[in-house]
């Protein structure tokens, strides 16, 4: 089995301080976030469940996702979510040459910027694919006025040997004020996400908390 950081230390928040893996606040509201979308079935079902509960959410697409279902990344926005660009290509940073990554971050953006100008320059927020970003990637993205928004709460959920019992395990007794927590609107993920998106949210209705896109405006920690 592999070993995840389900509650990332403390130490790799302080290795790391340049990323946004929480937002400093006594208020109680999370961040809710998704990677890997659009995908027909799945985003759809994701976007139902928030608006049950009310809940605003932050999508980190896939370039080739939203320029494949362009009227399912429209659907997000409409729903009053925030969008972040997840490169075209789904690139893991540690294996790819800066220069074929940062291309791929652009495409991505100008996928994003032919569908919605507006959020492509107020909205430049950024999730490397498997959280993997060497200095000179990050060099880049930060040139570019882009905010790399990690998390503080990893549910699991793309891990198919993990049940979804444990996947809602991950999320419910970690969730503090602040936190960002990281599932997935793929198919790879949907039983787990099935599952644990639900209890989420009827868990953080009952205690009072809000569910807030990311905009940017939060200090992080």
């Amino acid at each position: 089995m592999k070993f995840y950081w389900i509650k990332t230390h403390w130490l790799v928040k302080t290795l790391f301080s340049g990323f946004t893996w929480s937002f400093a606040t006594s208020e109680k509201v999370v961040y809710l976030t998704f990677d890997d979308g659009p995908i027909p079935e799945i985003t759809d079902w994701t976007l139902a469940i928030l608006a049950k509960y009310n809940a605003k959410a932050t999508f980190f697409c896939i370039g080739e996702n939203i320029q494949q279902h362009p009227e399912l990344f429209k659907s997000v926005q409409k729903a009053g979510h925030s969008i972040g660009n997840h490169t075209y290509n789904h690139m893991n940073g540690w294996h790819t040459t800066n220069d074929v990554y940062q291309l791929n971050i652009e495409m991505c953006a100008d996928v994003i910027r032919e569908l919605s100008p507006n959020s492509a320059e107020k909205q430049k927020l950024f999730r490397p694919p498997y959280g993997k970003l060497t200095w000179k990637q990050y060099k880049f993205l930060k040139e570019k006025n882009y905010k790399v928004i990690m998390w503080d709460i990893l549910s699991a959920d793309f891990d198919t040997n993990i049940s979804p019992e444990k996947c809602a395990e991950n999320v419910l007794k970690n969730i503090q004020p602040g936190s960002i927590i990281i599932f997935h609107d793929s198919i790879k993920a949907s039983r787990n996400l099935k599952h644990v998106l639900p209890q989420t949210l009827a868990y953080l209705q009952e205690n009072g908390y809000k569910m807030k896109a990311i905009e940017l405006a939060p200090e992080p920690k």
